[in-house]
């Protein structure tokens, strides 16, 4: 077995740790043992472990609060056993369905421990294979293009990727801005640490410096426990900061400053702490412009624009929309479950000529929508646009403004998700990948009745 795998051991008894220690190190695995949960959740703040196995009853919190945390802050990334002297089967069905692997009495047969742990490994070591070949997947996919103009982003990014400067990628809303951060990520020699992507655009001024930064307990209201910032987690790998021009000139000051010395310090604590990452951000505006208006800094746009990479609008590369339509059914047939046979010639057609003002993005909503609410495996965008080809979309559309027809189709496309989930929002967001927040504010936006 190999010694890179590690184990984290949760005990309040000194002799419990010990002994485990002595059996796991015996058979090739690296061990670290911490006395109660607090500890346990400062070493996973600092270093990875694949595997928890935790006491349950432990003085101050105790091993379900701690699987607790550990499923909400790392959700499949650790795998939890749960070992305990004073058992029931109520609290092993509690422990199973809060995500844990495995519930053990202690006395039990080391071979028992050491046989869950070996389908424990074996699980999580096909995850990471499972998530390095959707990796190559989508490296390959998107290393198709036939455009000259995303032969040069693809060969910028190759010529970019090893080394450590800061890239700004701009675009158009949809053109897959962060499509391109996460090729620079996979292709640098930190593709074995955390991409981690923030959206500016999603928080206010006043959270935005939490999320980036982390928190102490007690630094502000709300902050009932201590946080760690996305830098810090990400320490290692690569931060991606989308609609980077949305940031206000407060923040833009304060990560200059951790730019310049590589060091951050969390709100409401004065300790420094040395972060390695590279920032890769992404903008659809003009930077340039915003400086002139005084709404972006000029020193911190010089900071973050080493190097730009410009993706071009789908309707100057259509050579490849028939890969990425081919793409997204692909994909929306293996994620709704749905068999597709084909699509009719004028959905075809229609594809093939749609501007896709919206870019990449609006292609990808199109393709969901109509596999969603295909009944008979036959792709029709008439079913689901209700339109009948690109001529008589321009001929009905062509009074409106681009925002006027790109909100009607969102609300439309909005209501349709809606009304096949039984206007439950969570599930609704969640098949639109976007956050419960963000929907309810556009239902309220384009004032959609929800029963």
């Amino acid at each position: 077995m190999s010694d890179l795998f590690k184990i984290l051991v949760v005990d309040d008894e000194a002799d419990a740790r010990e002994s485990m220690q002595m059996l796991l190190n015996s058979v090739g695995y690296q061990v670290k043992t911490a006395q109660s949960v607090a500890q346990a959740l400062n070493f996973l703040e600092v270093e990875y472990y694949p595997l928890v196995i935790t006491d349950i009853m432990m003085p101050g919190m105790s091993g379900i609060e701690f699987l607790n945390k550990i499923k909400d802050s790392y959700k499949e990334n650790i795998e939890v056993i749960m070992v305990t002297g004073y058992g029931s089967i109520e609290t092993a069905v509690q422990t199973i369905k809060m995500g844990a692997f495995s519930y053990l009495m202690k006395g039990s047969k080391p071979e028992d421990l050491l046989l869950d742990i070996k389908k424990a490994k074996s699980l999580i070591e096909l995850k990471a294979e499972q998530f390095q070949n959707t990796k190559q997947r989508n490296k390959k996919f998107h290393l198709t293009s036939k455009n000259p103009k995303m032969q040069e982003v693809w060969e910028m990014i190759n010529r970019v990727a090893d080394s450590n400067v800061n890239v700004l990628i701009t675009g158009e809303t949809g053109v897959g801005k962060e499509i391109v951060a996460r090729e620079i990520h996979l292709r640098s020699k930190r593709s074995n640490k955390l991409f981690i992507p923030l959206n500016c655009q999603n928080y206010p001024d006043k959270l935005i410096e939490s999320e980036l930064f982390g928190h102490e307990k007690g630094a502000f209201t709300g902050a009932v426990t201590k946080r760690v910032g996305k830098i810090e987690a990400g320490n290692g790998g690569t931060i991606f900061l989308d609609e980077i021009g949305e940031m206000s000139l407060a923040t833009q000051v304060t990560l200059l400053r951790v730019l310049e010395a590589k060091q951050i310090e969390r709100i409401g604590s004065n300790r420094l702490i040395d972060v390695d990452f590279r920032l890769v951000s992404a903008t659809n505006r003009n930077l340039h412009q915003r400086v002139k208006e005084g709404l972006f800094r000029e020193d911190f746009l010089y900071r973050i624009n080493t190097i730009e990479v410009k993706v071009p609008p789908l309707r100057e590369r259509r050579e490849d929309i028939p890969s990425f339509i081919d793409f997204f059914i692909g994909k929306y047939m293996h994620d709704t479950g749905k068999h597709i046979k084909c699509m009719d010639k004028e959905t075809e057609k229609f594809l093939l000529e749609y501007p896709y003002y919206g870019n990449i993005r609006e292609m990808k909503n199109m393709i969901e929508r109509m596999v969603l609410l295909s009944r008979d495996g036959i792709l029709r965008v008439s079913e689901t646009l209700d339109v009948r080809g690109p001529k008589e979309v321009n001929a009905r559309t062509s009074f409106l403004s681009y925002k006027e027809a790109k909100q009607n189709f969102e609300r439309k496309y909005i209501c349709s998700i809606l009304e096949c989930c039984d206007n439950n929002i969570s599930k609704a967001a969640e098949k639109m990948k976007m956050s419960r927040r963000q929907l309810f504010n556009k239902i309220q936006e384009y004032e959609i009745e929800t029963k």
